[in-house]
């Protein structure tokens, strides 16, 4: 294949994603709440994160299906790094049903600066502005900052995060108990396979 067939085949699929990400951002904006949503309050945040700690690399080890990952197989990892007080660079990977490695940037603001639990993401930019940010919500965080929870107020989205490619079945199990907690259904999140090839 030649290389100039190779970049616009590129191109083609960056258009793609990016009208992907436009779209489920509206969609995320004015989809009204789900009915189990309306019927309880948001979840709670963690007290407190500590945005340095955080920082750095974490593995999906489950997450809610959504439309914006759907092109991922695995190997889905997040990366943070803080640019400036209260934000942080955020930078998604994963392998595509394609097999070639995906690969999202975007910035991540910080809502609530007492807890620093409550963050809004973007993975949209026009000219250097950032549009429709989605909701960040730290919900459980280990005293190590080993693994973690995420999540929305609306429950439409959910991710458990860890420092290594898998954790131990008590550890999950207590997560488990932890989503349902804080009003998830643990049965909505679907395992994430790491180290496939």
């Amino acid at each position: 294949m030649n290389r100039y067939l190779m970049t616009s085949m590129r191109h083609a699929r960056w258009r793609h994603r990016w009208l992907a990400g436009v779209l489920a951002g509206i969609a995320a904006i004015t989809l009204p709440p789900t009915a189990s949503a309306e019927k309880q309050p948001p979840p709670e945040t963690v007290a407190y994160v500590d945005l340095d700690r955080y920082a750095g690399d974490w593995y999906e080890i489950a997450s809610i299906p959504n439309r914006f990952q759907k092109h991922c197989r695995g190997n889905t990892t997040a990366s943070y790094r803080p640019i400036e007080e209260q934000r942080i660079e955020v930078v998604n990977r994963c392998l595509d049903k394609d097999g070639s490695l995906d690969t999202a940037q975007g910035v991540a603001r910080v809502v609530d600066t007492v807890s620093n639990a409550r963050l809004k993401v973007s993975f949209v930019s026009l000219f250097g502005w950032h549009l429709f940010w989605g909701d960040y919500w730290v919900l459980e965080l280990a005293p190590d900052y080993s693994y973690a929870i995420v999540g929305t107020p609306n429950y439409r989205y959910g991710w458990i995060l860890s420092r290594t490619p898998t954790l131990p079945a008590d550890v999950r199990d207590d997560l488990d108990e932890r989503l349902r907690a804080v009003g998830y259904d643990p049965a909505t999140f679907v395992d994430t396979p790491q180290g496939i090839e």
